[in-house]
């Protein structure tokens, strides 16, 4: 009777152990969601403060602030201070937060190393004439498929508008905001930036073309494959088709 009893105690422990692993599984799943919808927004939206995520997110800054600390352990993501002229009081500058390069694979780099080693054997044999011609077939494909939804738009700012929203529906996570003097088009997320980093013509043949596009002069201040945390293109605040001089990326900073 008592081995019956103690075999009965052990099952009944055996259950205990599974329901809590469960519980443990559930819990793990729940977290992985969680830090990856919070790794999405720093890729939208960064750099951004933890309490912007919560918000956006709602859920609390501490559980926020808990899968970002995960996030920098893990040098997927990174951390600089506020511009001074956003701060409120004289406190301690407001954290930003943005993915690293380690955080952007999270959401696709995939194929770069054979599409870098096809890029290089075409410099070779075609040269920069052929590279260049890939680089404008390739943003022409992307943008073609909405180039009458972005024309039809009158204004600056209604084309930036809906150039972002393609852009994001092509993979690059993409915003609009007016700065004063004009639109600045801010792209968050680039696919192809590690080919990007060593063909730059893959960035000055979209920049071209947004212009074409938008039907005014662009000035590309940022990019990913130079290192920035967002590409960024100014767009001025000129009616589409108003004459004017290409500006070539200066490799600075956006607004």
């Amino acid at each position: 009777m008592t081995a019956i009893f103690a075999t009965s105690g052990e099952i009944r422990n055996t259950g205990v152990v599974k329901n809590a692993e469960t519980h443990l599984d559930a819990v793990h799943q729940h977290d992985g969601k969680t830090r990856r919808a919070v790794a999405r927004l720093l890729l939208e939206q960064g750099p951004v403060t933890a309490a912007a995520v919560a918000e956006e997110l709602g859920i609390s800054p501490t559980a926020v602030r808990r899968h970002i600390d995960a996030l920098l352990a893990d040098g997927e993501a990174l951390t600089r201070d506020a511009p001074r002229q956003t701060q409120r009081g004289r406190g301690r500058p407001a954290k930003l937060f943005l993915l690293t390069d380690a955080g952007r694979a999270r959401f696709g780099h995939a194929y770069d190393d054979l599409a870098v080693a096809a890029i290089r054997f075409l410099a070779q044999t075609g040269g920069e004439e052929a590279v260049r011609a890939f680089a404008q077939s390739r943003v022409d494909a992307l943008v073609d498929r909405h180039r009458s939804a972005i024309v039809a738009q009158v204004t600056p700012a209604e084309r930036a508008k809906a150039l972002a929203a393609a852009l994001t529906r092509e993979g690059y996570a993409s915003s609009a905001r007016n700065v004063g003097v004009g639109e600045q088009l801010c792209q968050h997320h680039c696919p192809v930036a590690h080919v990007a980093a060593e063909f730059p013509q893959l960035c000055e043949t979209e920049t071209e073309t947004f212009a074409n596009l938008l039907g005014t002069h662009v000035q590309r201040l940022a990019t990913i494959a130079r290192g920035h945390a967002v590409c960024t293109t100014h767009i001025p605040n000129v009616q589409p088709g108003t004459a004017g001089k290409l500006i070539p990326d200066d490799g600075g900073e956006p607004a």
